[in-house]
């Protein structure tokens, strides 16, 4: 039975631009154990399988894919979601995912979701010094079992950073813009941020002394796709 998936772009610009792909599956038509196939087929760095909530309610739960494994907890999954939720008409206080709840909120054209610092993994982070040593980073050289955030400084005042991500076992070669990690550099730095990754996605980010990391950004929606 071939299979309906929204497509969004997650974090794009003020423009709409760049942004990361999501695919959104309706939980119903996917058979758990022929999640990870559907993953591995579309090839995103995450799709999701949501449950809508029924009427009347105020979360959803969803399990989150990339092509090689389910993760407990992402960003920019829970954040297209809460903006998909809404502009389906059915928007939501929370969602519900394996590492917890996580709370949602709707800011204008942002769409936000406000998670634990320690859901997100353990990346190897890298403070690089310029720009141009962030640009000429090969993923290739960075492919070992651990997630790789690299980052410069933007705008030290303004909380402006630049980064790159790249998590060659989850099936990611170079991510365009991760919002879990964008919870961890905020806890790391312990600031709020701008943070522009990849082609020039953009991440906002809310820090907590008590844990908690609000992510925030634009979604954008593509041309759907059907796959069996």
């Amino acid at each position: 039975m071939a299979i309906d998936v929204t497509v969004l772009r997650v974090f794009t610009d003020a423009e709409g631009r760049h942004g990361n792909p999501l695919g959104v599956v309706d939980a119903a038509a996917v058979d758990p154990g022929d999640r990870q196939r559907v993953a591995a087929q579309l090839g995103y760095s995450e799709t999701i399988f949501i449950a809508v909530p029924e009427a009347g309610t105020h979360t959803a739960h969803l399990h989150i894919h990339t092509p090689t494994t389910e993760l407990p907890f992402a960003g920019h999954p829970t954040v297209g979601a809460a903006w998909w939720l809404k502009n389906t008409g059915t928007p939501v206080k929370t969602l519900q995912v394996p590492a917890g709840i996580v709370q949602v909120g709707y800011d204008g054209d942002l769409a936000a979701v406000s998670a634990r610092a320690e859901w997100a993994p353990d990346f190897s982070i890298y403070d690089l010094a310029s720009l141009d040593e962030l640009a000429s980073a090969d993923p290739d050289d960075y492919a070992d079992e651990v997630e790789h955030y690299l980052w410069t400084w933007l705008d030290r005042d303004a909380g402006t950073i630049r980064s790159r991500m790249f998590a060659p076992q989850l099936g990611i070669r170079e991510d365009e813009a991760t919002g879990a990690a964008a919870v961890r550099m905020t806890e790391y730095l312990s600031r709020d941020l701008t943070i522009v990754q990849g082609q020039g996605s953009v991440i906002q980010t809310t820090w907590s002394p008590e844990g908690w990391v609000r992510i925030a950004g634009r979604v954008a929606e593509d041309p759907s796709r059907r796959i069996d």
